[in-house]
Formats: structure tokens, sequence, C-alpha cells
């Protein structure tokens, strides 16, 4: 029975989050922490990862003119939230949640 609560407490939770905008992505990152301190859990994060940059080279006129041409590009943003002895508590926290728009959420279970 104690072998059941130690693989309780020792399940980690790993959460990437990933927006356009990196205002928007840190409200949600502080969001999510402070829902997880109240819980009691431990935290490591948010950890900024590199941001993917793609770039787009569009023509500005449909057939003549080659050589002009407008350039656009999309930045993606992402944290890393670590939640280490995470407790019931967490998970129902972190699923009640409510974030600002544009902000995407993967969140995985971890056995460790």
């Amino acid at each position: 029975m104690a072998e059941k609560a130690d693989k309780k407490k020792h399940s980690k939770i790993r959460i990437t989050i990933k927006s356009f905008d990196h205002h928007v992505i840190d409200k949600a990152a502080r969001v999510i922490i402070e829902t997880a301190e109240r819980s009691g859990a431990i935290i490591a994060g948010p950890i900024p990862l590199p941001t993917k940059i793609k770039k787009f080279t569009v023509n500005k006129s449909t057939f003549v003119h080659k050589n002009s041409r407008e350039q656009f590009e999309m930045r993606i943003h992402k944290r890393l939230i670590d939640i280490n002895e995470s407790t019931s508590a967490t998970i129902d926290g972190l699923s009640n949640l409510a974030l600002p728009a544009g902000v995407d959420i993967e969140i995985k279970m971890l056995t460790v």
C-alpha cells in the first residue's frame, strides 16, 4: 500500500504552452503557476524554449514583376512548466483553468 502512495507522489506533470504573443503566454504561465502553488505542488519553470520563426515570401503581383516581393513571419513562443509531486487537487485545479484566448496547452503525465 505504501508503494502506491509513493507512485502518486512521484508523478510529474509537464505542461507545454504555445502562443503567437509573448505577453499572453506569460499571463497564462502565471495563472498555471498560481493554481499549482495553491494546491501545494512543487513547480519548476516557466522555462522559455526557443522561439520558432516561420518566414513566408510572397510575390506582390500575380504574374509580372518577379522582383517585387513581400516577406511575412510568424513567431511561435513556447514555455515549459514542470510540476513535481502533484496531488489530485493540482490536477482538478489545472483542468478548470480559464486561460486567455490564443494559447495552446499540452499537458503530459509522466511517471518517474
